[in-house]
């Protein structure tokens, strides 16, 4: 075997493997993500395990698919292959030129393929945006012992009468921490909360999120004053009535702003604001600084009836997370006085626990999506190949000329492939183009709704329409490239 067939052979193995490569990576992640979702059959639950394999035939596919070209390259020539592409360029771009409106048509189904696929790209990056925003709040550095599970949905019985959770934990949590300076386990805060009304006079907010927390809440929160400050160790220990309001309780109580030092009635106790936190935003009606009250634990020990049920966050070393979990349950176990054969009484909650429900919805709509606005794509792929051939048929003769005058078969295929990624580029350009400017509009008129166009997006986008331009022009390209010189400057 010569070194030009060993090429051949390489190229033509990469492009198979790895068409093959992707195809099998899409079905067996698609596959794993279905089997792992909520509510699926547990008799499917054996599909998971293939989740590792699809990510690694989905890994293989592009660069198999990326070696092709370079053995081809080998195969090809060099020198050969950029004479022949910038002949095939300038031939490309005299057609489009030639025949606009019909060049137009056919890049018009990319155009709305690439739309919907951005489209939808962009739509999950602002729903991960719009998660991690108001998952902040929650902070993905604490760890929350509290009563019950976040996603407890059934034996709510049994979670309902556990022991409460002492707030006087966080103090005895702290004395262990500063005794243990090299523990995962950072700082812990009391933090037992209910839902309450907030009236100044004429004006009410209503169900508003009604927290007690120590002077060390600052430290742990991701959330800035917009005016005044937060409330001190000394106002803490004596419970004044002062308190930290949300921006969105400001703007609505005091639409006019200075709301600091003013005073409120939250749950019918006149509070005294002494800061406002700076805006957050919120997405899906998700949990927000925005609409929260927060006065000192001991204020509201005194004025809010909560049954002495608690919650306590404790701040901890994300780098440490396990580590930090297991000591720190050991530590609520012995604070509660448990013996090593009962079980835990209580639960640590982190934010982990939102996004294990979140995570296979959201990737079961993006799966979803893609395969809808895939079919878009198809259908642009369809025209292009219909288009494709009709170009072929029309120019006949031309190929037969070229070929009688010396031009190889793969010349003749470099040449219509060309064309058809030349209408898929220009399709995928005016696509981007026409997506910003959606995104724009709606980022305009629905300012609440994250907008994200990250640059990751253009390029899939353009690796899309070459994508389709390749496998759309192929066959009417080798199908022209097979053309007998003879029989084919006889076609009429």
């Amino acid at each position: 075997m010569s070194r030009r067939q060993l090429w051949a052979v390489l190229w033509r193995t990469a492009l198979v493997a790895g068409l093959l490569s992707l195809v099998l990576g899409l079905g067996l992640t698609v596959a794993s993500r279905i089997a792992s979702a909520p509510g699926v059959d547990p008799k499917y639950a054996w599909l998971v395990k293939f989740a590792p394999m699809g990510s690694i035939y989905l890994m293989a596919g592009p660069a198999l698919l990326l070696l092709a070209p370079v053995f081809g390259l080998f195969d090809y020539g060099a020198r050969a292959f950029w004479d022949d592409l910038r002949e095939s360029v300038r031939i490309a771009a005299s057609q489009i030129r030639a025949n606009k409106a019909r060049s137009a048509l056919t890049a018009l189904g990319v155009i709305i393929g690439i739309v919907a696929v951005t489209l939808m790209g962009t739509a999950i990056a602002g729903i991960d945006a719009g998660v991690d925003q108001s998952f902040a709040g929650f902070g993905d550095d604490q760890l929350y012992v509290s009563k019950k599970p976040w996603n407890a949905w059934s034996d709510w019985v049994t979670y309902r009468n556990r022991r409460p959770i002492q707030i006087t934990y966080a103090n005895q949590i702290n004395d262990w921490i500063a005794a243990h300076p090299s523990s995962p386990l950072k700082l812990a805060v009391p933090a037992p909360n209910t839902f309450s009304n907030v009236v100044r006079g004429d004006l009410r907010v209503n169900t508003i999120w009604l927290m007690g927390v120590s002077a060390d809440y600052p430290r742990m929160t991701r959330s800035d004053m917009a005016e005044g400050r937060f409330f001190n160790e000394i106002e803490t220990q004596a419970a004044r009535n002062v308190a930290v309001v949300g921006y969105d309780i400001a703007d609505a109580l005091f639409p006019a702003g200075g709301a600091v030092g003013q005073s409120i009635r939250v749950g019918g106790r006149i509070f005294q604001i002494v800061g406002v936190a700076s805006k957050q935003g919120s997405f899906l009606g998700a949990w927000s600084w925005d609409s929260q009250v927060v006065v000192p634990v001991t204020a509201f020990r005194r004025y809010f009836a909560w049954n002495n049920d608690g919650e306590v966050r404790v701040q901890v070393d994300t780098a440490r997370m396990a580590e930090a979990r297991d000591e720190l349950r050991g530590l609520v176990r012995n604070l509660r006085g448990l013996d090593p054969a009962q079980k835990d009484d209580f639960d640590l909650n982190e934010q982990a626990a939102f996004r294990a429900e979140l995570d296979p919805i959201k990737n079961g709509i993006f799966l979803g999506g893609l395969a809808i606005t895939s079919l878009s794509l198809f259908v642009g792929a369809i025209g292009i190949m219909n288009i494709t051939y009709v170009s072929v048929k029309e120019r006949t003769k031309e190929i037969g000329t070229r070929k009688a005058l010396g031009a190889r078969r793969r010349t003749i295929l470099l040449q219509f492939l060309v064309e058809a990624v030349s209408i898929c580029v220009v399709g995928g350009l005016a696509g981007l183009v026409l997506t910003r400017a959606l995104t724009a509009a709606v980022a305009a008129a629905a300012p609440a709704f994250p907008i994200l166009f990250p640059p990751w997006l253009v390029a899939f986008a353009l690796g899309a329409a070459m994508l389709t331009g390749i496998l759309s022009g192929f066959a009417p390209a080798w199908s022209a490239s097979k053309l007998d010189p003879v029989e084919a400057l006889r076609y009429e």
